[in-house]
């Protein structure tokens, strides 16, 4: 990944995490790592933990940046949570899946939240 590629990722984190603040939720992790496996961003609000996948582009062409989680990556953060989970969960929360993409064209910034974006992915 270029640094260029990086920088932007980081910058659609930071808009995304200050999205979710503006809406009353409190970023309890940022960029929870187990392993090479990673969640962007880890939210609350309410009794609801978000794993939240950030997904940052320059233009919305070839599907968007949410349309980029497919199965293979959602499997992986069903892993990560689930390592997440066994450290930090706790029995009274409801957990879910959400993606947020970013769309950052020069100084105009648009972003898409879709809350319980998926379930656990179950494939081996």
């Amino acid at each position: 990944m270029s640094a260029a590629t990086q920088a932007l990722g980081e910058e659609g984190e930071r808009v995304a995490a200050r999205w979710l603040r503006r809406r009353g939720w409190r970023v309890i992790a940022w960029r929870f790592r187990s392993g090479r496996r990673d969640i962007d961003l880890i939210a609350e609000q309410g009794g609801t933990i978000a794993f939240v996948e950030v997904k940052t582009r320059r233009r919305d062409r070839f599907g968007g940046p949410v349309g980029a989680v497919g199965w293979r990556k959602q499997r992986e953060l069903s892993r990560a949570a689930a390592v997440w989970m066994d450290r930090h969960g706790r029995p009274d929360a409801t957990y879910r899946f959400d993606v947020i993409g970013v769309i950052m064209a020069g100084e105009r910034v648009r972003l898409c939240h879709v809350e319980n974006a998926f379930s656990p992915a179950l494939r081996a």
